[in-house]
């Protein structure tokens, strides 16, 4: 079992930045993938930001040159660093992993297929 507690999310004016934690604990499985997930109210879940174990990453066209993934792996711990933000980022922030599964891959999947999420952690932008 894998789980996983975000925290850092709060309100921010726009073109303000937002780091947002995720602490992992529990099983460490030698191959994952870790995703940060957003949901804004009436719209579906989206994933927005990718790392693979092997520190491969890649972003949805919507936060590309914005945010940033990024693990610290002695303190098991997973980063969003939100810059330049928008009324449009406001949504509900989701940590997730999936064991052997490459950034790549994760782009083509569905959340279904993601087996460990968080509790989610708030971001609202205000302009």
């Amino acid at each position: 079992q894998v789980q996983l507690v975000e925290s850092g999310g709060g309100s921010v004016q726009a073109v303000g930045s937002l780091r947002l934690s995720c602490a992992a604990s529990g099983y460490i499985y030698s191959r994952y993938c870790m995703v940060w997930f957003r949901q804004a109210p009436g719209k579906a879940r989206e994933g927005v930001a990718f790392i693979d174990s092997d520190g491969s990453t890649s972003y949805a066209d919507s936060v590309k040159g914005r945010f940033t993934i990024f693990k610290d792996y002695a303190k098991n711990t997973l980063y969003l660093q939100m810059n330049s933000l928008k009324p449009d980022d406001t949504a509900m922030y989701y940590c997730a992993s999936e064991p052997y599964m490459t950034a790549i891959q994760a782009l083509g999947h569905a959340t279904a297929d993601f087996g460990y999420w968080g509790q989610g952690t708030q971001v609202t932008v205000s302009s």
